[in-house]
């Protein structure tokens, strides 16, 4: 997993960097797999847009992904590593032993024609998948579960990963990968290792056209609106808009929004660093 920087042979390819691809194994998904997706353009139900920013873009399959991982006791064979365009990580086409076939967010390191498992008695090696009171302390984690039998919700995109720290009664202490120290309960699933294809935020899209591939649309800056759409608009010349806030008024820049008396902030030991 490299990245691959290009020649300025012309003026978009001189601060291009892309992925180099080379852990990808297969060019075609897994047809059993795959559904089609229809998008949206930022609009609802009647055609008026409610998100802006959006539209256009590659046609894109959805892959389907196995997150709860609930093949327990059943061995199984990697057989492929896959680009996945509607997320940032690489996917593995999973072959089991009784001839279920299933994508799985794939870990760094992964190889195809490794075996994996998942459940009570597996080891804790990359890419099996077992529960927060079987990992041994100190052990490098993704797909994390919140809740039993939810599917994997934290630490699922490209080269995150949160670490087992502790053990206390019915819940492990985990840090998660924006620095958070919280507690999950010990019945929850997590996989052993990071998530693969850890450069992605190292890539470099060189020109807006990349940007309209990916289905992202002109972003206007608040401070070039009027004041009747934006807080940031208005002013005589080139005015600096003010405090930084949100359309709707909202302060940004360290302003906290979660709600205070949300139920799980008792399960947070140590805030996220700033």
């Amino acid at each position: 997993m490299g990245l691959k920087k290009y020649r300025p042979l012309t003026p978009s390819l001189r601060y291009k960097i892309t992925g180099d691809f080379a852990e990808i194994t297969a060019d075609r998904p897994e047809k059993s797999l795959v559904v089609s997706t229809k998008n949206s353009g930022g609009r609802n139900n009647t055609g008026k847009m409610t998100i802006r920013y959006i539209g256009g873009g590659h046609k894109k399959a959805l892959r389907l992904i196995d997150f709860k991982r609930d093949k327990d006791g059943i061995e199984g064979i990697v057989k492929t590593i896959e680009y996945d365009p509607n997320r940032s990580a690489r996917i593995a086409l999973v072959f089991y032993k009784d001839g279920e076939k299933r994508y799985i967010i794939a870990p760094q390191g992964l190889k195809v024609g490794q075996k994996i498992s998942s459940g009570t008695g597996s080891a804790p090696e990359i890419g099996n998948c077992l529960l927060l009171s079987e990992i041994p302390l100190g052990t490098i984690i993704h797909n994390i579960e919140l809740r039993p039998g939810q599917g994997a919700a934290l630490a699922r995109s490209a080269g995150t990963y949160a670490q087992l720290t502790a053990r206390e009664g019915k819940y492990a202490v985990l840090r998660m990968p924006s620095g958070e120290v919280r507690m999950i309960l010990i019945t929850c699933k997590a996989t052993v290792g990071a998530v693969s294809n850890p450069d992605h935020n190292l890539e470099v899209h060189g020109k807006a056209g990349r940007r309209r591939w990916l289905g992202r649309r002109p972003r206007n800056r608040p401070v070039a609106m009027n004041p009747v759409d934006h807080p940031m608009g208005g002013g005589e010349g080139r005015a600096s808009g003010g405090h930084p806030r949100s359309r709707k008024g909202i302060p940004a820049k360290g302003f906290k929004t979660r709600y205070k008396a949300k139920a799980s902030n008792k399960h947070i030991i140590e805030r996220r660093k700033k």
